[in-house]
């Protein structure tokens, strides 16, 4: 019943599709958005998303393995594997943030996805996602978006210059007409 409640709370909060309208290419600090550090799912490299991505158009998902969203995982990754060759990425991050709906270890998320959706595009370490206690990462991009995540499988897309051009919600699938046309007008 909990979950039920919080992810009806969380449907109120979730506008689809919402395009961005600021100014998003850097922080308040001046910083580029994706200069931060992450490090690798189930691993110990660190990776600094902004060297690592610049000129990448990136599609920024939090992502969870006990969610009715879940099946995104198959439309997200055609996505990687549709796209890359034109510059696109994908960067999937577990969150527990919602329902506890990502309760296992990174080892655990790891071999789920690989095995049962044959993820390949880059994850990173578990992190959390929601407004107060997002990650330095999440920070920026709610910030810079005017919305946090309201449930899993969340989308931020960045273009190649490293500017937040769209923020969609949790019911916008990989597939949807609406993000693979923006994908393409940014390729």
């Amino acid at each position: 019943m909990k979950s039920l409640l919080l992810f009806l709370v969380g449907l109120l909060a979730i506008r689809p599709g919402s395009a961005v309208a600021t100014d998003n290419q850097k922080t308040a600090d001046g910083k580029p958005l994706l200069d931060v550090v992450v490090r690798t799912l189930n691993g110990k490299q660190e990776v600094n998303l902004n060297t690592a991505y610049h000129g990448k158009v990136v599609l920024i998902v939090n992502t969870a393995s006990k969610c009715g969203f879940t099946p995104q995982y198959d439309g997200l990754e055609k996505l990687y594997a549709d796209y890359q060759a034109r510059g696109l990425v994908v960067l999937g991050f577990p969150s527990n943030d919602f329902a506890n709906q990502e309760p296992g270890t990174e080892k655990e998320i790891q071999d789920f996805c690989r095995l049962t959706y044959g993820v390949k595009f880059p994850m990173f370490a578990k992190t959390r996602v929601s407004k107060p206690y997002a990650d330095p990462l999440y920070r920026r991009l709610g910030d810079a978006a005017g919305e946090y995540p309201a449930w899993n499988f969340h989308k931020y897309l960045i273009n190649r210059d490293g500017k937040l051009v769209a923020s969609y919600s949790s019911f916008t699938k990989p597939d949807s007409k609406k993000l693979i046309d923006q994908i393409n007008s940014l390729l």
